[in-house]
């Protein structure tokens, strides 16, 4: 009896609805009832929680739907992003504290604090234990099967009966199904078991849009929204000049650095191809020899011999990008996004790789998705899967998408990923 009602527990914690009302009943009320019985005949204390509570509130739903965003594109989250999401959140209602000059409670935000994030990482435990998914898969077509941690596949031969323990059906539905399997996604879909074609799936599972097979996904579904692109460019510029007390100091000493390392200019500027395939001025930190930098195009490898001691650090860092914030005043880049290329090759891609070009219709990016998840390349197979990882950021550009690169970013600049 104890275990059912454990596994019931358990089953009923993994409903992001229930984990809602749990998390906003506890967090935000209980702790409310604790702190406040006492006084509560005092309007101006009143007023006072009143604010701590709607401030809590705000960050509380931001925080929880952050989340759920965020687990689209990284399914199980870890601890790594649960606390940066709930700090962000926690920080922007601070600002507005002091913006504002709101009254407030310290010991009710403090301690609503500590009771939300303890329950947003016992919820996201809780996912991540328990909520493995089982999905089975037809064996017709183009049928894939990665090894990820959160998903169990299971092979379906059988199409005379459903598994009562699959989650998820996957299936190629461009393959030419027998129409005895026709009927039996049909009644897979009638008995609430969701059925993916195989593309669509591994594109969530991966982050990746497969541009093997680009007729399977219509361009218009690609296109990203005109407004948020707006709205994007706001934050860009905000966000840069807010910046600009931690971010120009570091600009004048590394320039510094970089001179008396390279004996040369500490800009380099080369030419990018930027939305719409229009060419742009990039500028970085120069962290090559002067005379071995202009040798053409071509990729960075490991260890790359052109690269002075000093550039390796500030590449393994990011802070050789610091510069393009002054592209991104100038509206060439946005914070995130795909990285912009070298023209020479811009012209060789768009040769051997199908749809390559179609990633210029959104700003290219100081930092992007395929830069967080896929790193630097060095040949055209390894540019193709990036681009998969750029065609997936267009068709899901938003402003949750970017605050998740924005911490992965950090992750990358603390680990040193995908350097070269």
């Amino acid at each position: 009896m104890n275990i059912l009602m454990r596994t019931l527990l358990i089953k009923l914690l993994q409903y992001w609805g229930i984990q809602f009302f749990i998390g906003a009943f506890v967090s935000l009320y209980l702790v409310g009832v604790v702190m406040w019985n006492a006084d509560l005949h005092s309007w101006f204390t009143v007023a006072i929680k009143g604010q701590s509570l709607c401030l809590m509130v705000g960050v509380y739903l931001c925080t929880f739907f952050s989340i759920n965003r965020f687990s689209i594109h990284l399914h199980n989250l870890s601890y790594r992003y649960i606390i940066p999401i709930f700090s962000f959140w926690l920080m922007v209602a601070l600002l507005c504290l002091l913006i504002f000059r709101l009254s407030y409670s310290v010991y009710y935000l403090g301690g609503s604090g500590i009771v939300m994030l303890s329950l947003f990482l016992f919820f996201e435990y809780i996912n991540m234990v328990y909520d493995k998914k089982i999905v089975g898969y037809l064996p017709f077509g183009n049928i894939y099967t990665p090894e990820v941690s959160f998903i169990t596949w299971v092979k379906i031969d059988d199409a005379q009966k459903v598994d009562k323990n699959i989650d998820i059906i996957m299936a190629d539905l461009r393959a030419g199904l027998p129409n005895k399997w026709m009927f039996f996604l049909a009644d897979c879909s009638l008995k609430g078991i969701p059925v993916y074609h195989s593309s669509r799936l591994l594109e969530m599972v991966l982050g990746r849009v497969k541009i093997d097979h680009m007729y399977e996904n219509e361009l218009g579904s690609l296109l990203p929204s005109k407004r948020y692109q707006v709205i994007k460019r706001i934050i860009d510029v905000f966000l840069v000049i807010v910046s600009l007390p931690i971010t120009f100091p570091l600009l004048i000493i590394t320039g510094l650095v970089v001179m008396i390392d390279t004996k040369a200019w500490c800009i380099f500027s080369q030419i990018r191809i930027g939305q719409g395939g229009k060419p742009f001025v990039m500028y970085k930190f120069r962290s090559m020899c002067k005379r071995l930098e202009n040798t053409g195009a071509k990729f960075t490898k490991h260890n790359d011999f052109r690269i002075t001691s000093i550039g390796r650090f500030i590449r393994k860092t990011r802070i050789d990008e610091l510069p393009q914030l002054f592209n991104v005043l100038r509206g060439d880049m946005s914070l995130i996004g795909p990285r912009p290329e070298q023209v020479e090759c811009v012209e060789n891609f768009n040769k051997e790789i199908p749809f390559y070009n179609y990633r210029h219709i959104v700003k290219p990016g100081i930092s992007g998705w395929a830069q967080v998840e896929y790193g630097y390349t060095e040949n055209v197979a390894e540019t193709k899967v990036k681009l998969e990882y750029d065609f997936y950021y267009i068709k899901n550009l938003s402003f949750s998408f970017d605050l998740l690169i924005f911490f992965k970013t950090i992750r990358t600049i603390i680990t040193g990923f995908g350097a070269r």
